[in-house]
């Protein structure tokens, strides 16, 4: 029996004629033509228009703090509900971060309990320098509510959209709101590069600056000159003919994600303790990652080991980087609730390249198992 696997990437191999074009012209550093076609769609697609590609998403994130000028001892408030990559550069700079809950209807970052710990920190004499909400599994944070209290408070907000390409609100697309937004092509992202990222800027002089510090922070002079301390963050033209060929089919690997969590809700939801990641009515998610909740910590494990059994990949939910052992002893403003979601949820097989078979044996499984439960 084939593996059913969570988020597999989905690749169309029969045209090579890119890659023999990129390898004849020897456009296979950091710059060339694809390079270029490929942030050209990217941005039309997202109306905006400084964007640049980078080696990871994890090094956007770093190069828009470095552009804010965060320095040691500067605090930058997280969403709490997130995989590490969104947290670890603000430790990179000597910054501390400070976490922030979720709220019921998207998971993601409560814009309440943002501006309560923006305030207290304020009152306790803390340099807050930037907010980082995530779109978390596609799902469309509040962020309107967010970027306006970053407003309010003249804080940058840095947008991570790593998992919400084509994911939007009624006011625009995801990634597109923040005063910086963050891209990822990882493997299992809708579209892959097999790695990288970008960055979103509204601002040229400030996406300039991240480009400086990504290629070794070079000085202008005929020789190799420093002065700043900088990085190896390039992203190669070889990397972007596969981001081309993938942007081909964008509408459709979001739409066959779409018809997993279509699938699993119509199958599922009629079990009164299963429920779903909801969002906000008028908000569209790419459905990056289908998650459900279950009434508890060991029904997940038990379901976790049946799905194994019957060769169904699947994750956890996140676990909190405020209570994660790194984080443990940063400062946190919530109630918990993403802890619930942590012990109670699991995510299920989303991958584009998904059949209808293998969501139908996927769903009939979990089906099979909450009949014995």
């Amino acid at each position: 029996m084939d593996l059913i696997k969570l988020s597999e990437p989905e690749f169309q191999v029969d045209n090579l004629a890119a890659f023999q074009c990129a390898l004849l012209n020897k456009e296979v550093g950091y710059v060339g033509t694809y390079i270029e076609e490929f942030k050209s769609l990217l941005g039309d697609y997202l109306n905006v228009g400084n964007l640049g590609l980078f080696s990871s998403g994890t090094s956007s994130i770093h190069l828009a703090l470095l552009a804010i000028g965060i320095e040691p001892g500067d605090e930058v408030i997280c969403q709490s509900l997130t995989f590490a990559a969104s947290a670890n550069p603000i430790s990179y700079l000597g910054a501390n971060p400070v976490f922030v809950g979720s709220e019921t209807s998207t998971w993601n970052m409560d814009p309440d309990f943002l501006e309560e710990a923006i305030i207290d920190r304020k009152n306790k004499g803390k340099r807050v320098r930037a907010i980082i909400p995530v779109h978390l599994y596609g799902m469309p944070a509040r962020i309107k509510e967010i970027v306006a209290i970053g407003e309010k408070y003249g804080i940058p907000v840095i947008e991570d959209a790593a998992e919400a390409l084509g994911s939007f609100t009624a006011e625009g697309m995801c990634g597109a709101f923040g005063d910086f937004g963050i891209l990822s092509f990882n493997a299992n992202k809708i579209i892959t590069t097999g790695g990288g990222g970008a960055l979103i800027t509204k601002d040229k002089l400030v996406l300039e600056k991240a480009c400086f510090f990504a290629l070794q922070a070079k000085d202008p002079a005929p020789h190799y000159e420093h002065s700043r301390l900088g990085y190896n963050y390039a992203f190669s033209n070889l990397n972007s003919v596969l981001g081309v060929q993938q942007f081909g089919d964008i509408e459709g690997k979001i739409n066959r994600r779409r018809r997993a969590f279509n699938h699993y809700f119509e199958r599922l939801s009629a079990i009164e303790y299963i429920s779903f990641q909801k969002g906000i009515i008028g908000d569209f998610s790419n459905r990056w990652l289908t998650s459900i909740l279950l009434p508890d910590a060991s029904t997940v494990n038990e379901l976790k080991q049946y799905l194994e059994r019957n060769h169904i990949e699947t994750r956890p939910v996140w676990k909190p980087m405020h209570i994660q052992p790194l984080y443990k002893n940063c400062a946190y403003y919530g109630d918990d609730f993403e802890v619930s979601l942590f012990e109670k949820g699991i995510c299920l097989p989303s991958g584009s390249g998904l059949t209808i078979d293998q969501l139908e044996r996927t769903s009939q499984a979990i089906l099979d198992f909450c009949r014995h439960v």
